[in-house]
């Protein structure tokens, strides 16, 4: 279904806004994006902008039988997938986000995995995830610390922006974390 692009002014009139989660409680993954691009933001569906490759990586690594758009998120629910940000306001660019307010994104995010329990959070961003964990020295992958029994997993910034990575590297790097996952569900069958 092809769908009318966005003007410039309908863009830069979505700064700020809020993308509602996708999310459920005791989901197997909770991906959280850095924030909202203007695009999602004018859309209202998460990772919404041509180019980016969230859901062909997602897609490529093993989590969906199908390639999904941003207009089907919610069809991730029942697959035991959930997507949230660590900071709610779009920005143009993730770079426009404070310190600060990757800070306090981070601690709302604590306060959100808590109350939802998903098994895994996929922070897609190390260097968000170095800034709003106070992890200065974090790597892509399975990281040491938990959010309760949360376990926490740091994948790259799927944004179209983000060229140190290609999309058979995004699809390995994700698969990884599909593996961990079944790993961890045929150990509690």
């Amino acid at each position: 279904m092809n769908r009318p692009r966005p003007t410039r002014a309908e863009l830069l009139a979505a700064v700020n806004r809020t993308v509602p989660d996708v999310i459920a409680r005791d989901l197997a993954v909770l991906f959280c994006g850095i924030n909202p691009g203007l695009y999602s933001a004018y859309t209202g569906h998460h990772f919404a902008r041509p180019g980016n490759r969230f859901w062909p990586a997602l897609h490529a690594g093993g989590f969906t039988d199908r390639l999904l758009s941003p207009y089907e998120e919610r069809e991730l629910l029942p697959l035991g997938y959930g997507i949230t940000n660590v900071v709610d306001r779009a920005s143009a660019a993730a770079d426009e986000l404070t310190t600060a307010e990757l800070t306090a994104g981070g601690e709302q995010l604590r306060t959100r995995v808590k109350r939802y329990r998903p098994k895994y959070l996929a922070v897609l961003g190390v260097g968000a995830y170095r800034v709003a964990f106070d992890r200065p020295k974090a790597v892509l992958g399975s990281q040491p610390e938990t959010i309760g029994s949360t376990k926490v997993w740091v994948l790259p910034n799927p944004s179209g922006l983000n060229a140190h990575y290609r999309a058979r590297d995004l699809a390995k790097l994700f698969r990884e974390l599909r593996e961990a996952v079944e790993a961890d569900r045929l150990e509690g069958s």
